[in-house]
């Protein structure tokens, strides 16, 4: 009888050249060097790229800033409720009255605690019509001011409840929670949230306001924000160097599909109250590429999203079993992908329509017939965001995940697997076999003679 300790190691209990592959695909989380390849592939997509984004981001950069709203001769003011004195308006409607309607027409007494008149006690009237702040006695709120030649005092008026304290608070929830669960990942991902705050604050935003092509401005910016966030929350390895380049792809293809469906359907960019006031306060924006490059913006997202689990998912079908191939890691992968996206293609179409949600109201409350309806420049925006948006994350999953089995298949097609170091075999070899376990018999033939895919009446 041969000693069950004695038998040959089988495929599970081998380290194979796939396993390494995926340490060093998280080296940057671990102690696990990174292996050459990976830094090979990565330093190929970085540079270049790097070097393109830097040169494009220098050229578009604003120089001499942009127009600044100065508010109309208006400043604003911080300051804390200490009297609200409630009264009838004096010109109020009779009938209203009788039906309930709420009419006050008093003053509110405020501590100016910043900006113009600090320290001072000031009058304010109530605050009315639709969406006004309610406000009572020791609320922090922000005033507007207004000086007139012919006033001998500015003028002050309520126009907003301060809320600093409690979004910083709800922030560093938010933080907290990232960083406990996600560990030193969470604390990359929180750096590469900073990372797309400012690209989009010190480099998108300005750029456009200053009149520079909103469509090219946005599609350095995105790359920017790829390039470090991807790096930083991922690593330097390969799965994400194939991410980095299936979303540029990915992200090239939906902004010419933008491009080509916004002229399609003759959308302008200026549907709405706030893209109005734009244009008339700032010409030099171009509006339609404004709406191009929110497209872009919002899909960037999801796209990453998407091309970094296809690019890890192959790594890890590669690493489960090195001997697949290139078609096989590619099927195996895109069925993941289109469960990936069936679920996504929801998602994106739901943020959009939360977004929109009151103008889907003021639209359906309006009567129209539903053709009008879906083919009016507000909600054509929204259908062309969502339609486009998807058509490119889709077309990131094939893209991402033949560019990972293609690297995947070429790294293990010659690599055999190597026994496990002789420290690990024995120490498996002398351990006991946990309580319960059957003594082996006689009767069972070495491991080596059949293999488990056998059928049982071909078995010794």
């Amino acid at each position: 009888m041969r000693d069950a300790q004695d038998r040959p190691l089988d495929d599970a209990e081998r380290v194979r050249p796939a396993d390494a592959l995926v340490a060093h695909s998280h080296g940057a989380h671990g102690s696990v060097r990174l292996s050459r390849r990976a830094v090979r592939l990565s330093l190929a997509v970085i540079v270049p790229a790097g070097v393109l984004i830097v040169v494009a981001m220098a050229l578009l950069w604003p120089r001499g800033g942009h127009p600044v709203d100065t508010g109309g001769g208006s400043t604003r003011a911080s300051g804390e409720v200490r009297a609200v004195h409630h009264g009838p308006c004096p010109d109020a409607d009779p009938a209203a009255a009788a039906a309930g309607t709420p009419s006050d027409c008093g003053s509110v007494q405020v501590r100016i605690t910043d900006g113009p008149g600090r320290g001072q006690l000031v009058n304010s009237d109530i605050p009315a019509g639709p969406g006004a702040v309610q406000v009572k006695v020791g609320d922090r709120v922000v005033l507007v001011v207004t000086q007139d030649d012919s006033a001998a005092a500015p003028q002050y008026q309520i126009i907003d409840a301060q809320r600093g304290l409690q979004l910083w608070l709800l922030v560093a929830c938010f933080a907290v929670a990232i960083i406990a669960f996600g560990r030193w990942r969470g604390v990359t991902a929180m750096a590469g949230l900073g990372v797309t705050f400012g690209v989009l604050l010190y480099f998108i935003v300005p750029a456009i306001l200053a009149g520079k092509p909103p469509l090219l401005v946005a599609v350095v910016g995105c790359a920017a924000i790829m390039l470090a966030v991807l790096y930083l929350t991922h690593g330097l390895n390969t799965p994400t160097s194939v991410a980095v380049i299936g979303t540029l792809a990915s992200l090239c293809l939906t902004g010419v599909l933008s491009q080509v469906a916004t002229a399609a359907a003759s959308l302008n960019g200026v549907a709405g109250e706030e893209s109005s006031f734009l244009t008339l306060m700032y010409h030099d924006v171009d509006m339609r590429g404004l709406l191009l490059a929110g497209i872009l913006i919002g899909s960037l997202g999801v796209l990453d999203d998407v091309a970094v689990t296809q690019a890890f998912t192959v790594a890890e079908l590669s690493a489960a079993n090195h001997t697949l191939g290139f078609a096989q890691l590619y099927r195996a992968a895109s069925r993941i992908g289109r469960a990936h996206i069936a679920s996504v293609v929801n998602t994106i179409v739901l943020a959009y329509a939360g977004a929109s949600l009151p103008l889907l109201l003021l639209l359906a409350a309006g009567n129209q017939p539903l053709g009008e309806v879906l083919t009016s420049q507000l909600l054509a925006q929204e259908i062309v965001r969502s339609a486009v948006g998807t058509i490119g994350l889709i077309a990131a999953v094939p893209i991402t995940t033949a560019l990972a089995a293609l690297i995947a298949s070429r790294y293990h097609r010659h690599d055999p697997p190597p026994e496990t170091p002789a420290r690990e075999v024995a120490a498996r070899r002398h351990a006991k076999p946990p309580l319960g376990t059957p003594a082996p018999s006689a009767a069972v033939p070495p491991r080596a003679h059949w293999t488990w895919g056998e059928p049982d009446a071909e078995r010794p």
